[in-house]
C-alpha cells in the first residue's frame, strides 16, 4: 500500500472541520440579508466570522504549500485556490469572501474520492441557488430602480437564471448583480454540460459492459465448440483401433 504523503494526511484530516466551518460561513453569511436590519452586534459578529472562516481556508492552503514536495509545482497545480485566497484581500467586500469560500469549499470537496459526483452536483445545485439568491438579494434590494426586494424575489430569479429561462421579471440593475446572473448562467451550463455528460457515459460504460459480457460468452461458446470437436475425434479414432481384426487361417489352425 502507497504511504501517504504529510500533505494527503493533512488534507485527509482537515476536510471535514474545513467543510463544518464552511457551513457557519453560510449562517453567518445569510444571517445579516435575511434579516434585513440586524443589530450592530450581530452584523459585527457575523463579519468576524465570515473572516475567521476565510483565514482558516487561507491557513489551509499555506499548510498544503509548505506540506507540498514541490512548492513551485503546488502553486502551478493549484493556481485557482491562490486566487481564491488573494481575492478578498483585493477590496474588503463581502461578495469576495463568499467568492471564494465558496472556490475553497470546491476545491477541497473534490478531494474527497467518496463523495459521489450526483452528491456533488446536487450539493452544488444547491450552493449556488442559496448563495446566489443571498449575494443578490444583498446587492440589489437597496438599489435605486430595483426589482428584488424579497429573499422570494431573489430566490425565483436564481431559479430562472440558472436554467438560463429568464422570465425577465426580475432582474439585477447594479453591476455586481449582473456579474452574479453572469456567474449562475455559466454554472447552470456547465451543471448541465456535466449531467448530460455523466448519463451519456453511463449508457456508454453500460453497452460497453454488455458487449465484453456477449464476446466473452461468445469466445466461450467457441472454444466448447472446438473442444466437443476435438473429443469426437478423439472418440471416432478409438473406436476405430477397437474394431476387432478378422482372425486368420493360421491362427484358426
Amino acid at each position: 500500500m502507497k504511504e501517504q504523503s504529510a500533505q494527503e494526511r493533512w488534507e485527509r484530516r482537515t476536510q471535514n472541520p474545513l467543510l463544518a466551518l464552511a457551513v457557519v460561513f453560510a449562517v453567518a453569511y445569510a444571517v445579516p440579508i435575511v434579516d434585513g436590519s440586524p443589530s450592530r452586534s450581530t452584523t459585527l459578529a457575523c463579519l468576524v466570522i465570515e473572516w475567521v472562516v476565510w483565514g482558516a481556508f487561507a491557513a489551509d492552503y499555506v499548510v498544503r504549500m509548505v506540506l507540498a514536495r514541490d512548492r513551485r509545482a503546488f502553486v502551478r497545480r493549484h493556481w485557482l485556490d491562490l486566487c481564491a485566497v488573494i481575492l478578498p484581500l483585493l477590496q474588503p467586500l463581502r461578495l469576495l469572501r463568499l467568492v471564494s469560500t465558496l472556490l475553497l469549499v470546491g476545491r477541497r470537496a473534490r478531494m474527497a474520492t467518496q463523495i459521489r459526483l450526483t452528491t456533488y452536483v446536487a450539493g452544488t445545485v444547491i450552493g449556488l441557488l442559496m448563495f446566489g439568491s443571498l449575494a443578490v438579494l444583498s446587492v440589489e434590494r437597496d438599489a435605486p430602480g430595483g426589482n428584488i426586494r424579497t429573499l422570494g424575489d431573489a430566490v425565483w430569479w436564481s431559479f430562472t437564471t440558472m436554467t438560463t429561462v429568464g422570465y425577465g421579471d426580475h432582474a439585477p440593475t447594479t453591476g455586481a448583480g449582473r456579474l452574479l446572473a453572469v456567474g449562475l448562467m455559466l454554472s447552470g451550463i456547465a451543471l448541465l454540460g456535466v449531467v448530460t455528460a455523466n448519463i451519456a457515459a453511463w449508457f456508454i460504460s453500460r453497452f460497453e459492459r454488455d458487449d465484453v459480457e456477449e464476446r466473452r460468452q461468445t469466445e466461450a461458446i467457441a472454444a466448447l465448440t472446438e473442444e466437443v470437436r476435438a473429443l469426437r475425434a478423439e472418440v471416432a479414432m478409438l473406436s476405430g483401433s477397437a474394431v476387432p481384426q478378422p482372425v486368420g487361417e493360421d491362427q484358426r489352425r
